[in-house]
């Protein structure tokens, strides 16, 4: 990048806020994919306004232009692919506001999301979606990918909670969408287009967020299947008996293995699956609820169903379910993970045949997620130095999606496209579907500068 444009981003942002040493530019460079690439310059905004300034001038020059927050995104959606401008929001990180009377946050986009749900339930107070990085991820990252969580097979994802967006755009004009009324119907839904477009279309800097009344009361239990087929079937029972849990997980054995190896909370590893299942609301529904829910375990097969007694007992239960991307690192070197979609009745029929899947391409996959919703993470573990192995893997890749789509459902849930998905993105949206995404992304940033190479590859 030329010393001139190096002089003119610091002008704008200061000395301390431009960073250019190999070290610095190698600490943006990856996301948990783990793959790399190094940007040209890291800058570090305090505002909309600096903001509005940077990406006029990469307009001007050309210059790629790569939001990032916590960089925790699975499909390398902030990895800065052909350079430029890595974008570090995670400074933006303030509760500008909490309106109680309305239930309405507004917050800069690196505000980190435990952060944010701890600071409303002070208040009595909740915003539900909780992707599992919840802890270090932040909620600009957090819209640009849609993210979701466990309690979305209640509640919803990070769209649902959207009511207004402040966003620059590749010109470096400010864009200010939607309202703080529970209705609006005023042209085009730009708020919803601009989630989930991972950065490719604008810089969010601002977010308008619904809150609503914090649950007064949670259960949660640990059911224990020795068959994999009755754990996935108890998903759909639970759904028609008009049961609807705050969260509905599914474990593998794999995955409970690795979880028990990695931090002996106690799992059953001669299970072929668990479901960790939870409900909220009022104290006398929810007890009925997780009553009737361990009733169907039951019935369903399950060998034991353990209800948490307490917040500590609870608390243990999730620490095991949180620990289990954590411990597939010490599984194999490389993990792919696809976090593919199906609907909930049909989550039989896909661990049917992603156990098909592992077993006609001699590889060891582990299934966990958001059974509830039909969101299954798919984690093939493998080796990136043996080349006859990825090759294997990246076969089964496509034949996932392929299961994934002919049952209805959907190449990725909550993690997006980023550049890891892109070549499998015209299988869901077809050649008209890419057509009309590409005329968007033209629309908006006719230079190609917002985040290159993601999403259209």
């Amino acid at each position: 990048m030329k010393k001139e444009t190096i002089k003119k981003l610091t002008d704008i942002v200061g000395k301390e806020a431009v960073l250019t040493s190999d070290e610095d530019r190698i600490c943006y460079s990856y996301d948990a994919t783990r793959k790399i690439a190094l940007p040209d310059v890291i800058v570090k905004p305090k505002n909309a306004n600096e903001i509005s300034s940077i990406v006029k001038i990469a307009n001007q020059e050309k210059i790629p232009v790569v939001p990032r927050g916590a960089g925790s995104g699975f499909v390398g959606g902030s990895i800065p692919i052909m350079g430029g401008i890595a974008l570090i929001l995670t400074d933006m990180n303030r509760l500008i506001e909490l309106d109680e009377e309305n239930m309405v946050a507004v917050v800069e986009p690196g505000m980190v999301t435990y952060n944010l749900q701890q600071e409303v339930e002070k208040r009595g107070l909740f915003y539900p979606p909780d992707p599992a990085s919840l802890k270090f991820c932040t909620i600009g990252g957090n819209a640009a990918t849609c993210a979701g969580g466990p309690r979305a097979v209640k509640y919803g994802v990070t769209k649902d909670y959207i009511l207004g967006l402040d966003v620059v755009l590749p010109d470096g004009e400010i864009l200010n969408t939607g309202v703080r009324t529970t209705k609006s119907v005023v042209g085009y839904d730009l708020t919803k287009l601009i989630v989930g477009s991972e950065g490719t279309l604008g810089v969010i800097t601002r977010l308008t967020l619904k809150l609503i009344p914090l649950p007064e009361s949670i259960k949660t239990a640990l059911a224990v299947f020795l068959k994999i087929d009755d754990a996935s079937t108890t998903v759909s029972k639970i759904i028609a008996n008009r049961i609807l849990p705050s969260s509905l997980e599914f474990m593998d054995q794999s995955a409970v293995r690795c979880v028990e190896n990695y931090i002996h909370a106690g799992l059953p590893v001669d299970a072929e699956a668990l479901l960790l299942i939870e409900v909220d609301g009022d104290e006398i529904s929810t007890k009925r609820q997780i009553e009737k829910i361990g009733d169907i375990c039951s019935k369903t097969g399950a060998r034991e169903v353990r209800i948490a007694k307490d917040e500590a007992e609870r608390e243990s239960l999730w620490k095991a379910r949180r620990a289990i991307s954590p411990a597939l690192g010490h599984l194999s070197p490389t993990k792919i993970n696809e976090d593919i979609t199906v609907p909930r009745n049909k989550v039989p029929n896909i661990i049917r045949r992603l156990r098909d899947i592992a077993e006609k391409y001699r590889l060891n996959i582990v299934n966990f997620g958001h059974a509830g919703d039909g969101n299954i993470h798919v984690n093939i573990m493998t080796d990136s130095k043996n080349e006859e192995e990825m090759k294997r893997a990246d076969e089964a890749v496509g034949e996932i999606f392929k299961a994934t789509l002919e049952l209805g459902g959907t190449i990725s849930g909550e993690h997006g496209i980023g550049i890891t998905k892109s070549k499998y993105i015209v299988d869901e949206l077809g050649a008209k579907g890419m057509e009309v995404t590409r005329k968007i992304k033209k629309v908006f940033d006719p230079n190609n500068i917002m985040n290159p190479g993601k999403i259209l590859s």
